[in-house]
């Protein structure tokens, strides 16, 4: 009996899936709110990838001091942004699938400018067939239309795309599609619920990296 075809194209989730940001996002989120709100902490990463405001709302004391938490928070990250560095093992892994004939792309939740910012600091960029931002499209995470657009531009079926991600909307966009996905929980607790729409549920990044190389076999 032959086993499951090997994907053609990995979609990786930018955040805590192929850059170590999550530290520098935490902070800038701490920083946003301080004079507002409550204390975030790593579940709030299950509901990143669309708008900030769409989370921001959440933490302030009153929906009036969302701009100024925003801009608070968009300033910490410029000013940080830096720090934020690959994950070890990723660049190797961008660079392996493209060795085997395996297309990356990139389905993230960041805006243009600061995803294009990182990729090129980072030497990114040259791994990914294609890339879909957080204001490419008028939906965001988990409306899966950006999984969907980056499959169209790449000609995948869904039997042929694995999603990887840390997100509970990167599940929910994957599942939508009929994609399977790798969540990487960090260091949250997932519902139920996630957990039975994900094809694996790792610990780390470099968890993740491992299940890629095993999904994809052999060469094209």
């Amino acid at each position: 009996m032959n086993g499951p075809v090997p994907p053609r194209a990995v979609v990786f989730d930018l955040d805590g899936t192929i850059v170590d940001s999550l530290p520098l996002v935490l902070a800038a989120i701490r920083h946003g709110i301080g004079p507002f709100g409550a204390e975030p902490t790593m579940d709030i990463f299950a509901r990143l990838g669309g708008p900030p405001a769409q989370f921001m709302a959440t933490l302030v004391d009153d929906p009036r001091h969302v701009p100024e938490a925003m801009r608070r928070m968009f300033v910490y990250h410029r000013d940080n942004a830096h720090l934020i560095r690959p994950f070890a093992g990723a660049r190797e892994l961008l660079q392996q699938l493209r060795a085997v004939g395996r297309q990356s792309a990139l389905w993230t939740g960041r805006d243009r400018r600061s995803t294009d910012g990182l990729l090129q600091a980072n030497g990114l960029g040259e791994f990914f067939a294609t890339v879909v931002c957080g204001d490419d499209l008028p939906s965001h995470k988990p409306d899966p239309a950006g999984l969907r657009e980056i499959m169209r531009r790449l000609e995948l079926e869904s039997s042929e795309t694995l999603l990887v991600g840390d997100a509970d909307v990167d599940v929910l966009g994957a599942d939508a599609c009929g994609v399977a996905a790798v969540l990487i929980r960090h260091e949250r607790e997932i519902a139920p619920a996630i957990l039975a729409k994900c094809r694996q549920v790792v610990s780390t990044p470099a968890e993740a990296f491992a299940e890629v190389r095993r999904c994809v076999g052999r060469p094209a």
